[in-house]
């Protein structure tokens, strides 16, 4: 079978790869085009996994929202490079990523990549691969989350592509829930009441407030009550309904809260590439280093 020129573009065009790597695949693949799509995919998955240690620390937050603001869904797809975030294949598959969460629901990380996405084409894991191949560069589905409004309504607020913010709230309105939700953005709070702070970090800030109370000589009793005043400083801090609002620093998000009528029943806060570590390298010295095959 003759192998065109416009055959050979349409392969380089869905797939990123060379041009004498198509040809050769079409060759091997007697000219079928999806066959062909996966000998490429097949090299390709093969270049992806070894790039398995190097590090995904950038990326993008992309929340999708069902009609009538009933249910959201927000995940974070990673990649090496910041250049990358902004390719639009990189942007269409965080996108696809994000409304197969809000359709179908997985259960864990694991589950999503066996999912489909919504072309039905192929699963999330697929099109991973054959985008981290096309880039060169490491892909990774990191996580996800989705929040429904119930009986109430949900607070949603995107940083850009780099945070991320929903918020499920009962009572108040559309606006106090926006303004929560870049609260939540700016000031990272870990949980929504002071009780449910982790009784890990308790103990942990309760060790250091104590070795600095003891430092003052002051009598131990009063050690105590520093110890108490800094610890319920600490929870404030952490807690979103002890924070001071951001808008309002003399009110704290609990009092804004109970003046409109509402309250907080869950929310999730997406940072991209938080708690991983970053390459350091610049994009010069990486060029270079593929110059010498490093």
């Amino acid at each position: 079978m003759e192998i065109t020129a416009a055959t050979v573009k349409e392969l380089r065009e869905r797939t990123g790869a060379g041009m004498l790597d198509c040809k050769k695949a079409l060759v091997a693949a007697a000219g079928d085009l999806e066959q062909a799509i996966d000998i490429l995919r097949k090299s390709g998955a093969a270049k992806a996994a070894k790039k398995a240690a190097r590090i995904a620390a950038e990326g993008v937050i992309v929340i999708n929202v069902a009609p009538g603001a009933a249910t959201a869904a927000m995940v974070e797809v990673n990649c090496e490079t910041d250049f990358v975030t902004r390719a639009d294949d990189f942007k269409a598959f965080a996108e696809a990523v994000s409304g197969c969460v809000l359709t179908q629901r997985p259960v864990d990380t694991d589950a999503l990549l066996r999912l489909p996405l919504a072309d039905g084409q192929e699963t999330v894991a697929a099109r991973c691969e054959q985008l981290a191949a096309k880039i060169g560069e490491k892909v990774q589905v990191r996580r996800f989350t989705w929040l429904e409004a119930g009986s109430g309504i949900l607070g949603i607020y995107p940083h850009g592509t780099k945070i991320g913010v929903l918020v499920s709230m009962a009572g108040g309105n559309a606006a106090i829930a926006k303004d929560i939700a870049m609260h939540i953005a700016a000031s990272r709070p870990l949980c929504v009441h002071e009780s449910e702070v982790p009784a890990d970090l308790l103990a942990r800030e309760k060790e250091i407030f104590a070795a600095q109370a003891a430092k003052t000589g002051k009598p131990p009793a009063v050690q105590e009550k520093i110890v108490a005043g800094k610890l319920q400083k600490y929870k404030n801090e952490v807690a979103l309904l002890g924070q001071a609002f951001v808008r309002n620093p003399e009110v704290t998000v609990g009092k804004l809260l109970a003046g409109a009528g509402a309250s907080v029943r869950a929310f999730q806060r997406f940072a991209v590439g938080e708690g991983l570590e970053k390459r350091v390298e610049n994009f010069a010295a990486e060029v270079m280093a593929q110059a010498r095959g490093g």
